[in-house]
């Protein structure tokens, strides 16, 4: 039996890519890259010969599972695990994880948030069958950590030890986890070159996982523990309400990674992005000769720079500008400087008091 499973995070809202991501239909469900798959999909097929069909599992909000089916129609119900209400990854990871266990205790898990590109598939691949082979053999948690091409004030950032690898040479000993920095402690971070931008990737064996969520979230651990005997049975929605109610709201980074000592890092570089905002998905999409991204019906004059998409049966005319997102979806029309883009989230919570929440 293939031992390696995995869990795709897809209950996120992405507001950051509004209004194209929205509470009713969130980014992962959209084709963002203009490949005709949708980001679960794309996501899903990525790891088609890395683990069998059925030891994948995907997480996401209970009103997502009607669009998690069309959109994975293969994939079977009992692979879809509903959260009543997010949580943060913490709680997300715990309920697959030990769902996983009881099928499979000797399992290797690899954790994947829905909604990343990733450019380079053959080099995907090899590192993630270096990080399987090292968590089939080791007590560790393993993150996959971006090798930066530039000081992102977006990401994350990981510090780590070149001197402590595991055997191989290829993984080594995190020393830290930086939240966001600003722009100054990013360029340091980024020229001192023992810093990784923080995928959200993860890989490790269930008991490994589990462990950690006993030493470092006990109180999450012990909602599960309780609950082993409901997993996988018609009593399995009931007994997650109820779980979900008593769990905190908390990330894996925050709650076990930071806190963890057998944690290793595996630096990569595969043309990841986590295309959380608009101006990643300028910087990693085809460009016209002036620089634009465009999707859609769309005319351009003396226009550089831009992200435009918009829907594909309304003719768009835009005429100098310069470095804006020009982004419809449903009711909604966006058009902002791709430098102001961090004030979208303003811009929703606005949306939302000033219109109600038709918007959001």
């Amino acid at each position: 039996m293939n031992s390696t499973y995995l869990i795709v995070m897809a209950g996120g809202i992405g507001s950051r890519f509004w209004p194209f991501s929205r509470t009713h239909h969130p980014k992962q469900f959209h084709d963002v890259l203009g490949t005709g798959r949708s980001m679960l999909q794309l996501t899903v097929d990525r790891f088609m010969g890395v683990c069998p069909p059925e030891n994948v599992f995907v997480v996401t909000n209970r009103d997502y599972i009607g669009l998690v089916q069309e959109h994975l129609p293969d994939l079977p119900a009992d692979q879809i695990l509903g959260e009543p209400i997010g949580r943060n990854t913490a709680p997300c990871i715990a309920y697959a994880s030990y769902r996983i266990a009881q099928r499979d205790p000797k399992a290797i898990i690899i954790v994947t948030p829905a909604d990343h590109a990733v450019l380079r598939e053959d080099e995907f691949h090899r590192v993630i069958g270096v990080a399987v082979e090292a968590a089939r053999t080791n007590d560790v948690l393993i993150t996959l950590g971006i090798q930066p091409s530039r000081p992102d004030t977006g990401y994350g950032y990981i510090q780590y030890m070149s001197e402590q690898s595991l055997p191989g040479g290829q993984l080594h000993k995190v020393k830290t986890f930086t939240e966001k920095p600003n722009l100054e402690i990013a360029r340091m971070f980024v020229d001192s070159g023992d810093f990784l931008w923080n995928s959200g990737l993860f890989v490790w064996r269930a008991e490994v996982i589990i462990a950690a969520f006993h030493q470092y979230l006990s109180d999450i651990a012990e909602v599960f523990d309780e609950g082993l005997k409901q997993l996988g049975t018609a009593e399995e929605g009931n007994f997650i309400s109820e779980a979900y109610s008593r769990c905190r709201n908390i990330s894996i980074d925050y709650g076990v990674m930071e806190k963890a000592d057998n944690v290793y890092v595996m630096p990569a570089d595969f043309g990841w992005s986590d295309v959380g905002t608009w101006d990643s998905l300028h910087r990693i999409g085809q460009h016209d000769e002036h620089g634009n991204m465009v999707s859609g019906d769309v005319m351009l004059y003396d226009t550089t720079g831009c992200v435009i998409k918009t829907p594909a049966d309304r003719l768009v005319v835009v005429q100098g500008l310069e470095d804006y997102i020009v982004a419809e979806y449903d009711n909604v029309l966006l058009i902002c400087k791709r430098s102001e883009e961090q004030r979208v989230k303003e811009f929703v919570a606005d949306v939302k008091a000033k219109k109600g929440a038709g918007y959001n």
